[in-house]
């Protein structure tokens, strides 16, 4: 089973940036797997954010955060970013990453990311 852990979340201020990881376990790659990066604010529901789909790696992105952050992969497949720039309040969740392939639907823990001056 493939296990996700997400990390790089914190505290940042308004118009700042934060990069957050996924890695997967390194016996598994994730170069087959779609990925997808979500949301979830305190009393709100789950927001999907950005994603990469496979096939075609095309990355897509939420109205809210499209221009402002991007997600990628790194060369080695097992770990997928989401880089986020000129952060706002409104930002403020615990994110999540989930990989899909076939039948298989995995989630990570949750990193917090707090947007506040």
């Amino acid at each position: 089973q493939v296990q996700l852990v997400e990390s790089g979340g914190g505290l940042v201020q308004p118009g700042g940036s934060l990069r957050l990881s996924c890695a997967a376990d390194s016996r598994f790659g994730l170069s087959n797997w779609s990925l997808r990066w979500y949301r979830q604010a305190p009393g709100k529901e789950r927001e999907w954010v950005a994603g990469i789909e496979n096939p075609g790696e095309i990355p897509n992105y939420s109205d809210s955060v499209k221009g402002r952050f991007r997600i990628f992969r790194d060369n080695g497949k097992t770990t997928v970013y989401l880089q986020m720039n000129n952060l706002k309040v409104e930002d403020t969740a615990v994110y999540l990453c989930n990989a899909i392939w076939a039948s298989y639907n995995i989630w990570g823990q949750g990193t917090q990311v707090t947007v506040s001056s």
